[in-house]
């Protein structure tokens, strides 16, 4: 890290540069000299780390480990001195745009400028200069670094290639040579770890029983504990007979990943432990760490086939096998693991004691056969499920295509070894075992994560089934949470499984290291720099402005307005303008969390200028109108208002539009720009006082002056009616077949009119009923004039009226000659309803 170190004073230049840049011209003279020498001190530790670093990977060429760690220094230094070039761009620019302003220089026979100004440009000329050789010597370093880290990267690619490819003689002397090494491996193994012991006994015994105390505990806590916890996911039902695929999927799942984590940190807790209380020597240490690790990996295997194929629990098997095929390929899996596991246990005591290398590729060389052995004896299995579907029955033999890859896989391994290509046999092996192993893993957590994304599936699994017991949050809200978990799980499975598999193949834990970081907050895109850690953060920010902001909304409503007892309407405006005032910071704060330039958000806010002069019109004019509906409340929450057809009560205020609950209950969604340009009328909009009218109309023979004193006497005895405004009572018109008068109320709540309404009818119907006084309905005599020679009076009767219609008729015969009817002829008819 001395690289990010030495780099720190050219930062700190290019503060001063800037802060120089913004002052007269005489302040930034003595500037310049100081950070100079800031920005060359940084440059000379940067090139000495080059220099270092290049060193390193002469004296470590070998070294897979250490050629890591220097390829992540080279490529962190080279993206560290690029942003510094990139950020002396700014005030460069800026040093050009005042030298702009001070206008081109007098040419050869022009006036000379003034001594000031000359002066200027000779500071500002001098200052650009500086920073045009600063940034190219960064630069040049940058570069240097870059073809560092790719020499690097070639280097460990040929490490690779002659690692698997280097051939040993397989012969007589190979066998005389690696058993003697292997009988001298073992007496000074003995040694070794009997003086370690001694050794740590005499001098260390509290430390020592301390860390395998604490080991033991911690086994204790990560194991048990892990089963204690999420012991419900791995549990096989036996009563429970051809269980759902999901489940299935979901407990093979869980029962190799919560095993092998608990494995995972037990071993990372022993290691640490071992390590903070200095009980391990340096011969022995690498022993025990390759232990630790080879026993989580034989684990993590040996958990994954039993998780598969379940010999002891036949309904919940995922391959289709019989009891005892499942059992075979259990134990021989197992074994190959096993076998595998300590060809690199002892290898790393190889290494760790000095042994010749004669003795590791035996070692390599037995495994090989051992394992390529195995494989041969499964390809000869007939572990497949018998036609009978009954598991117990013997099985049959592979599909073809199954056995003919086994057995030319191990047959495959003894081969290349036998050749002397021993590094490559045990490479192969390693990648049949472990990365099958992974892939089979991810296979199963893609397999999962599909089933657990159906619809209806998260709830019939044992973590919904527990929700839905504790919260009951609804098959609507379960079926969201099966789609996060679905999603949680192939992030999971893709996050974990392709660094193992990466890691299987040569990658070390720096390059994966490397990769995220360059993933996560180095994507290039043209000119553009992209960091999803920077979104993620920006998100995060986002979503915790709008928690922050629907927080302080229900905060203010519930506990200040509410109890200061201000109108809803206010409540409501007040409520909607802070949300939007959340969500527009909690937005510009997420956009500058995320590393992007406000600035550069101009040429959106031109498009969006563009598309509002073209078809966004309708929209912007809703959205300025809602922000006027809002500050001036010309109607709120709760108000009944009337606007061309639509009456009812207003729901809901946005932005962009107003919702109307009719008295049907009926919404109706209207734009706010009609609001603004229309009529509308608001019944509640002071207040809710408001006038009930009654029209009544009474029978000629009535005394007018007798129903206006009923009229108000009923009006005054009713609890709803207003006394101040008192009631009125016209006498409207003279009708055709009643005197018409108008009783006219003043109530309270207008809301409560049509109730008010309904009361007073009823009252003045049974007064006026009680004191004779009759209310008419309309009447019409109908004189109609006949021929006597015309159609049937029926028939004319249905013409004119309709079937059912009587007609009384009467005529006067005249002396005149004349055709047509006589003139004092006459009938009168009668109309249903008159």
């Amino acid at each position: 890290m001395r690289s990010l170190q030495g780099l720190l004073p050219v930062l700190c230049l290019v503060i001063l540069v800037a802060a120089s840049g913004q002052a007269a011209s005489q302040n930034a003279a003595p500037a310049a000299p100081t950070a100079v020498a800031s920005a060359e001190i940084a440059l000379d530790e940067a090139q000495a780390e080059i220099e270092r670093l290049t060193r390193g990977v002469t004296d470590k060429a070998g070294d897979d480990d250490a050629l890591a760690d220097l390829k992540v220094s080279a490529e962190g230094m080279t993206r560290m001195l690029l942003d510094v070039g990139v950020s002396f761009r700014p005030v460069l620019n800026d040093v050009k745009a005042r030298i702009d302003a001070l206008g081109p220089a007098p040419a050869e026979g022009e006036p000379a400028e003034p001594a000031s100004v000359a002066e200027q440009r000779k500071s500002l000329a001098a200052e650009r200069a500086l920073i045009n050789a600063l940034t190219g010597r960064a630069e040049a370093i940058s570069v240097q670094a870059g073809t560092l880290g790719d020499r690097i990267t070639d280097i460990r690619r040929d490490l690779f290639t002659s690692t698997l490819f280097n051939r040993t003689e397989i012969d007589t002397k190979f066998f005389v040579e690696s058993a003697a090494a292997y009988r001298a491996e073992l007496v000074d193994f003995n040694r070794t770890l009997g003086s370690w012991f001694k050794f740590v006994w005499s001098f260390k015994a509290q430390a020592l029983l301390a860390s395998l105390f604490l080991s033991l505990l911690a086994a204790l806590f990560f194991v048990a504990g892990g089963y204690r916890l999420f012991g419900g996911l791995i549990v096989r039902d036996p009563v429970l007979t051809d269980p759902p695929y999901i489940n299935r999927l979901s407990v093979a799942f869980w029962s190799t990943a919560i095993p092998t984590m608990g494995m995972l940190a037990v071993a990372i807790s022993t290691s640490s432990l071992l390590t903070s209380f200095a009980v391990l020597r340096g011969d022995i240490a690498p022993m025990i760490m390759t232990l630790l690790a080879v026993s989580v990996v034989v684990s993590f295997v040996i958990q994954l086939a039993r998780a598969i194929l379940a010999p002891r629990h036949p309904d919940w098997r995922l391959l289709k096998v019989s009891n005892a095929g499942a059992r075979h390929l259990v134990a021989m899996i197992a074994l190959m693991a096993l076998v595998n596991g300590a060809d690199y246990v002892l290898g790393s005591v190889s290494r760790a004691l000095g042994s010749p290398v004669v003795l590791t590729v035996a070692k390599s060389f037995v495994a090989a056969i051992i394992i390529g052995l195995i494989l041969v004896l499964i390809s000869r299995l007939k572990p497949m499920l018998a036609s009978s579907g009954d598991p117990k029955e013997p099985g049959t033999a592979w599909p073809r295509l199954i056995s003919v890859s086994l057995l030319l896989s191990g047959l495959a391994l003894p081969v290349m070894a036998l050749m002397g290509y021993v590094g490559l046999a045990r490479f192969a092996s390693t990648q049949i075992i472990v990365t099958g192993a992974v892939l089979a893993a991810m296979y199963i957590g893609f397999l999962s994560g599909h089933a657990v994304l159906q619809p209806g599936a998260f709830a019939r699994t044992s973590m919904g089934r527990y929700i839905d017991r504790k919260m009951d949050p609804g098959q609507i809200a379960l079926d969201q949470a099966g789609l996060a978990a679905g999603l949680l799980i192939y992030f999971g499975v893709l996050l974990v499984g392709l660094p193992l598999i990466f890691m299987q193949w040569g990658f070390q834990i720096a390059d994966i290291r490397l990769w995220l970081v360059r993933v996560l907050t180095d994507i290039r895109v043209g000119g553009i720099t992209i960091s999803l850690t920077g979104i993620l953060i920006g998100v995060l920010m986002f979503i915790g402005g709008l928690f922050a902001t629907r927080w302080f909304q229900k905060w203010l409503d519930g506990n200040v307005m509410a109890r200061g007892r201000v109108d809803m309407g206010v409540r409501n405006s007040v409520r909607t303008g802070i949300g939007y005032l959340g969500i527009g910071v909690a937005a510009l704060i997420a956009i500058s969390a995320a590393g992007i330039d406000l600035s550069s958000l101009a040429l959106v806010a031109g498009a969006l200028s563009l598309g509002i002069g073209f078809g966004l019109q309708n929209i912007v004019s809703n959205f300025v109108s809602g922000l006027i509906l809002l500050a001036e409340r010309p109607f709120k929450v709760g108000d009944w208002v009337v606007t061309g057809t639509t009456e009812g009560f207003v729901k809901k205020i946005s932005v962009r539009a107003t919702e109307i609950e009719t008295f049907q209950r009926q919404t109706i969604i209207v734009p706010n720009s009609e609001l603004i340009n229309a009529s509308v009328g608001n019944w509640t909009h002071r207040n809710n006082l408001g006038r009930a009218d009654i029209a009544i109309g009474v029978g000629y023979e009535s005394d007018p002056r007798k129903v206006m004193a009923i009229l108000m006497e009923i009006a005054l005895a009713h609890d709803k009616v207003l006394r101040t405004p008192e009631p009125l009572v016209h006498f409207v018109s003279f009708g055709d077949s009643s005197l018409n008068f108008e009783l006219k109320v003043f109530i309270a709540d207008v809301l409560s009119g049509m109730g008010v309404k309904n009361d007073l009818r009823l009252a003045i119907f049974d007064r006026l009923k009680a004191d004779g006084i009759s209310i008419p309905f309309p009447q019409r005599d109908l004189n109609v004039h006949l021929d006597p020679s015309a159609e049937p009076l029926a028939r004319l009767a249905e013409a004119i009226s309709g079937p059912g219609t009587t007609i009384r008729m009467a005529t006067r015969e005249t002396a005149s000659a004349e055709p047509g009817p006589p003139p004092d002829s006459r009938a009168d008819t009668e109309r249903d309803g008159f």
